[in-house]
């Protein structure tokens, strides 16, 4: 039995890049941009020693950007239809081909991805890249696609607002008009940008987030434009519904499905789409906003890709909890994010008005699809740990990245700068600080020093970073070994709250175990407390764990050190001694 799936999730054209100026709204030139070459064999080897399995390159399909690539048949981009100057990953505009920014020849852009993907397996690590199939770049080109195959929107008939085979939503006799700014914002900080491509577009379509105006508010997904997946105006659907039960049924029977039915071109193109970033290496996809786009496409999506590779990745961005066992069962998705309860659940207690009761509340809610739910407490959407904004010091979130990383058989995630403690204080240009920028050229400070002007070796690190990289470097391995995280879960936090004195609501218990493993995990969110009591293992564990009255070593897995389990009368009790913001995983020797 190996251990579980660990995620290096990476902003690709920042991770390399040394250049410290963080001028607001700076260039390429003045600011810096990382590249695919960065990634050196050096780095990768850090990467995999870090405790990672996959790393999830985001932003790597080419977006629209505010750059002359011209010189090598790139169409230039309008600055009032691309957030920040280095643009959205999420608003792609050739899905055959890469971000020119991060190819040492743009011209040969995708052989540097495909060089970067063998290099990545070279190091036993796999591959996820993003697609986004809610919506694509205003101006979405495809100047890659391979032969016989058509852009988005090259056949539609603009002349109807829906059309079953149309690939977008038109606004018929309109004219898209850019959104009036406001709260002081203008593209480029107010720069003057006359000599960058100008956007046409006649008739205006919908806006990504399903805006139906021609002239949408600054607060909608302006740069990008909706996909129609089949789905009417008026929400009325032309294509087939699975049946009721379909949730419980394979991959392959759902790929036999649709394989002789009739499906909108937009499934048809996507589901390409997929196959050739396969084709080319890849090892797995993360879907942006999936539950925006019918559970239907998703079952004749992943189960085509599944098909082809049935060991593909496939993660989903999904908020509505009413909606997971849908996208996994009946979508085929293999893992979904863990946002709602989980993680917003450990930012409370991280915070310090949250309690830990919290947390086994809802893994058991999740105990049917706990495997499904991927964990994490930091990605290019949420606020940085020790940023002010979230909790102002990335060692309060220890705790928390512990219980994340164990309490479940589920991958874990970290975004990269996590493991040094990130603050993400720079004014990017397009957003705000607490969050790296995906929008604009930067640089990571705390990354930066850890790559060493690339190095990769931590040579510029403080003594507090790299004590913080050498305890996710723990965390993160160990979870990578142990076969008790893909076992079995039970918690004895209510059991040790009614019973064991000095136990608080700061504290967090639970047992892992598996035929060869077994685990008791504790853990204190507390900044300022320290807490000793005597821990108990109930007497029906115990008769589970088949264990005898006698003593036992416990050796902790993460530091070193060993404590004793007692049992007496078939109950276990463990002396424990926790620091503030410690967490202790001992393993039954």
């Amino acid at each position: 039995m190996k251990g579980k799936i660990v995620i290096y999730h990476v902003f690709t054209r920042l991770f390399g890049n040394t250049n410290t100026t963080n001028k607001p709204w700076g260039t390429i030139e003045e600011n810096g941009v990382g590249k695919f070459a960065d990634f050196s064999d050096k780095a990768l080897a850090e990467i995999k020693d870090l405790g990672i399995s996959h790393i999830w390159y985001t932003g790597v399909p080419h977006h629209a950007v505010i750059r002359d690539y011209t010189d090598f048949g790139i169409s230039n981009d309008d600055a009032n239809v691309v957030k920040g100057r280095a643009g959205s990953p999420y608003a792609v505009k050739d899905y055959y081909n890469v971000n020119p920014d991060l190819a040492t020849d743009p011209a040969k852009r995708l052989e540097d991805f495909k060089a970067l993907i063998d290099r990545t397996h070279k190091h036993g690590i796999r591959v996820i890249i993003d697609i986004v199939p809610n919506h694509v770049a205003r101006n979405y080109e495809g100047i890659s696609n391979p032969e016989g195959v058509s852009g988005f929107g090259v056949h539609d008939d603009t002349s109807l607002e829906y059309k079953k085979d149309n690939n977008f939503y038109y606004i018929p006799n309109s004219v898209f008009q850019v959104p009036d700014w406001h709260d002081g914002y203008q593209p480029l900080g107010g720069e003057n940008h006359k000599a960058i491509g100008t956007l046409e577009e006649k008739p205006a379509k919908w806006t990504g987030n399903g805006a139906r105006s021609p002239k949408p508010d600054m607060n909608d997904w302006y740069e990008t434009v909706r996909i129609n997946y089949g789905v009417r105006p008026d929400g009325e659907i032309d294509f087939d519904l699975l049946p009721y039960d379909f949730g419980e049924r394979d991959y392959k029977e759902h790929f036999n499905f649709w394989k002789h039915k009739e499906v909108p071109n937009s499934w048809i193109k996507f589901r390409d789409i997929a196959l050739f970033w396969l084709d080319l290496g890849v090892d797995g996809f993360r879907y942006d906003m999936a539950e925006m786009v019918p559970v239907e496409f998703w079952s004749f999506m992943n189960s085509s890709i599944k098909m082809k590779n049935e060991d593909t990745f496939l993660m989903a961005e999904v908020y509505n909890p009413d909606l997971y066992r849908t996208f996994i069962h009946k979508g085929k998705m293999d893992y979904l994010y863990d946002k709602v309860d989980f993680y917003d659940g450990l930012k409370h207690i991280m915070k310090g008005y949250g309690w830990s009761d919290h947390i086994p509340v809802v893994q058991n809610g999740l105990k049917d699809i706990e495997h499904h739910m991927l964990h994490f407490l930091e990605n290019h959407d949420e606020q940085r740990i020790a940023s002010p904004e979230f909790v102002g010091k990335a060692e309060i979130a220890k705790p928390a990245m512990v219980v994340s990383a164990t309490i479940s058989t589920s991958p874990t995630m970290i975004y990269f700068g996590q493991e040094v403690g990130e603050p993400a204080a720079e004014n990017p240009g397009f957003g705000s600080p607490s969050r790296t920028s995906i929008f604009d050229y930067v640089g990571v400070p705390n990354h930066q020093r850890w790559v060493n002007d690339k190095k990769f070796d931590g040579g510029q690190l403080s003594s507090e970073e790299r004590g913080l990289r050498d305890f996710y470097k723990r965390v993160l391995n160990f979870t990578l070994k142990s076969e008790a995280l893909m076992g079995n879960y039970r918690e004895i936090h209510f059991y040790n709250k009614e019973l064991t004195q000095n136990y608080n609501h700061r504290v967090l218990s639970y047992v892992r175990w598996s035929k060869n493993q077994k685990l008791i995990v504790i853990a204190n969110f507390d900044v300022q407390e320290s807490f000793s009591f005597e821990l108990k293992l109930p007497v029906d564990l115990i008769e589970e764990w088949e264990l005898k009255n006698e003593e036992f070593v416990l050796k902790e897995m993460l530091y070193g050190g060993n404590n004793q389990l007692k049992i007496s009368n078939k109950e276990g009790f463990i002396d424990i001694h926790l620091a503030p913001l410690e967490s202790l995983i001992f393993e039954i020797q």
